[in-house]
């Protein structure tokens, strides 16, 4: 009969190492902190990027998982995920895949208020990430407006306090000739606009050449480090901020602004154009700037939508982290109990 019971508490054991293997959701980093497993070194590691970067590719291909990739230009990581588990020298490695700031799903605001909970959930709970990798495509003619903007939100994130926690990623260097390539990653590490003054605080920059041990390699650079919270954690755990008042909350707000001004102007311009096409009774101009406005409307009404629930957005995605902690643990207790109950059974 102990035996039985040996048996028992080995199974159920191997199905709980094997759940926490597989689990890909939000909780799994959650759960991951330092009560987690306190015989293993677990180092959590953060990849942001533009949407179509590769931030997913480079996941599935460093731990094994197969979390969704994209095509094209649309978005498959509307959610903050988890990949699974898996070793690098004496520590086992997760990665966080986040949404990027121009993600196809989601509006920005959307997207920072479910990293920031994310983020600060698991800050509260006591876990602390070892850094932050930053996925840019090499590929890419210039650091345009998109890219710009995640790189901008990325820093406001991170703070400078945690940059010598990051490393910059260059990768789908086999899109582009080798020359064109190092041309571009010189002005990216010299010009001020672009990731000069993060390579000056201490980040690294590091090329990706799609393979498992360039992955591993890039990984290795920042997963053996003490763990630094990020500025939007201790903005909004240990300042206790409101979500609109942190760096990022900040910046988004401007850029919210922004794209309102630019709005309204191109709605002035429409209208100086229909009364135009009203006086030519030009019939098929009218239809097409009436389409035209009705869309503008439809953008204003949204941006203003965006810019007005910042704070609510944020606290709705924090008590849903928290919701999908309480769960994992309940799970884990659980778990524990049945252990507990069939070792008492042996004695």
């Amino acid at each position: 009969m102990k035996l039985f019971y040996v048996f028992t508490f080995l199974a159920l054991y191997t199905r709980m190492q094997s759940a926490r293997a597989s689990d890909t959701g939000t909780q799994a980093i959650l759960i991951a902190g330092p009560n987690a497993n306190d015989s293993d070194i677990e180092s959590l590691i953060a990849v942001m990027g533009a949407t179509g970067s590769g931030k997913t590719t480079f996941i599935n291909m460093a731990s094994g998982s197969n979390l969704r990739v994209g095509s094209g230009l649309m978005s498959c990581t509307s959610d903050v995920q988890t990949s699974q588990p898996f070793r690098l020298g004496d520590r086992t490695v997760r990665l966080i895949d986040t949404p990027g700031f121009d993600d196809t799903t989601r509006s920005d605001t959307d997207v920072l208020s479910m990293i920031s909970a994310y983020l600060s959930t698991a800050y509260m709970d006591g876990v602390r990430l070892s850094g932050v990798v930053y996925v840019h495509r090499i590929s890419d003619f210039r650091m345009g407006g998109t890219s710009t903007r995640n790189f901008r939100m990325f820093r406001k994130l991170c703070g400078d306090d945690s940059l010598r926690n990051v490393v910059l990623v260059t990768n789908m260097w086999g899109q582009v000739p080798v020359d064109v390539g190092e041309a571009r990653e010189k002005e990216l590490k010299e010009e001020d606009v672009f990731f000069k003054p993060v390579l000056d605080e201490g980040a690294q920059i590091k090329r990706h050449n799609n393979t498992l041990t360039s992955a591993h390699e890039i990984l290795r650079s920042v997963a053996f480090k003490d763990p630094v919270p990020l500025r939007i954690q201790k903005e909004l755990v240990d300042e206790n901020r409101d979500i609109t008042e942190t760096d990022a909350g900040e910046e988004l707000g401007r850029e919210l602004r922004e794209q309102a001004r630019k709005f309204k102007e191109q709605q002035e311009r429409l209208r100086v154009e229909m009364e135009e096409a009203l006086k030519d009774n030009d019939e098929r101009a009218r239809v097409e700037l009436e389409k035209a406005t009705t869309k503008l409307k439809q953008d204003i009404n949204r941006l203003t939508s965006d810019s007005e629930r910042m704070a609510s957005s944020f606290a709705d995605a924090q008590r849903r982290m928290q919701q999908e902690l309480d769960r994992a643990r309940s799970r884990r207790r659980g778990f524990f109990a049945r252990v507990g109950r069939a070792l008492d059974s042996l004695f």
